[in-house]
């Protein structure tokens, strides 16, 4: 039976394009989502077998929506695959339109971030219209005569795909990547290959003076490169926060599940989503003394030390 793989849709998203590239999805039946949440509560539920959502963004950083939906859904999700894609935008409209026509604009806030200087010079006096895809913007300017704006700002394959026409392309202020992942119900981890990045969120005990320390602890005592930590809040009440982080190594590293184990106990929860090979294929910096070896010996040292003194 064919695999069902979700994504942020409507057809002609950056998130489809990724969907393309990732290796272990290949031949799937692709399905467009209308959001985040769903994406990621259709997998949970079981009426996806996979989803793949926007996680990261070079220049804006994480993509919050997708953070929170993973923290707040009702089943244990895992990432088991990651990829990077170059992000590029164009000005789009109905043909016909010129840039002088254009009076309110459509696009994602992480676009309209990004596009932001082109905007100021180029449309300083157009509204800007918050919608949840740019391919979505894209489609409702082509397919609605009462949508609420005249020009979307999104990727260039959706103007091909809607039929619009490109005014301006290339308007990001800078060169931006987006990273994706494919999300999957738990299961056992893939071996390790040891070019991995772990992705955990740490809720800490209380606030108080030194939990992050507390935290970093864990990982810097044995070794254990973070190349991703933030904090976001739980939503429950003010100043109460979590730590999303990812690190480099696999849980089947004894390094990285040694700092697991060492986050389960000062850590109120820790959720594990994941250990998976990094898209950019870069090895793990191991320090001297924190080889499996390394801690394969000294776990032997303790044994001898406990049985025969």
């Amino acid at each position: 039976m064919t695999e069902t793989i979700g994504f942020l849709g409507p057809h002609g998203t950056f998130t489809q394009a990724a969907v393309a590239q990732m290796s272990s999805v290949h031949g799937a039946d692709a399905i467009p989502v209308e959001s985040v949440d769903a994406v990621i509560n259709g997998v949970a539920s079981g009426d996806l077998d996979g989803g793949v959502v926007p996680i990261e963004n070079s220049l804006e950083g994480p993509v919050v929506s997708t953070i929170h939906a993973l923290v707040a859904a009702s089943e244990s999700l895992v990432i088991v695959e990651e990829y990077e894609a170059s992000v590029r935008f164009c000005l789009m409209a109905k043909p016909g339109t010129t840039v002088m026509d254009v009076k309110d604009v459509a696009t994602i806030p992480i676009a309209a971030a990004q596009c932001a200087a082109w905007i100021k010079q180029n449309l300083p006096n157009a509204h800007l219209v918050p919608t949840p895809s740019t391919a979505g913007a894209a489609k409702q300017l082509a397919e609605e005569p009462s949508a609420p704006f005249n020009a979307a700002i999104g990727p260039i394959n959706a103007a091909d795909l809607y039929n619009l026409e490109v005014l301006a392309d290339d308007i990001g202020d800078s060169d931006a990547s987006t990273r994706f992942v494919l999300i999957r119900k738990a299961a056992a981890p893939p071996p390790p290959t040891g070019k991995d990045k772990t992705t955990l969120v740490l809720f800490i005990r209380a606030d108080h003076s030194g939990a992050l320390l507390e935290i970093l602890t864990e990982f810097a005592v044995r070794g254990v490169n973070l190349t991703r930590i933030e904090s976001r809040p739980t939503r429950k009440r003010l100043d109460d926060y979590y730590f999303s982080v990812d690190c480099e190594g696999h849980v089947a590293d004894a390094r990285v599940g040694e700092a697991l184990m060492g986050l389960r106990r000062v850590c109120a929860d820790v959720r594990y989503f994941g250990s998976y090979p990094r898209h950019d294929g870069r090895e793990a910096h191991v320090l001297p003394g924190t080889t499996d070896a390394d801690y394969a010996d000294a776990a032997a040292w303790v044994r001898h030390i406990r049985n025969d003194g």
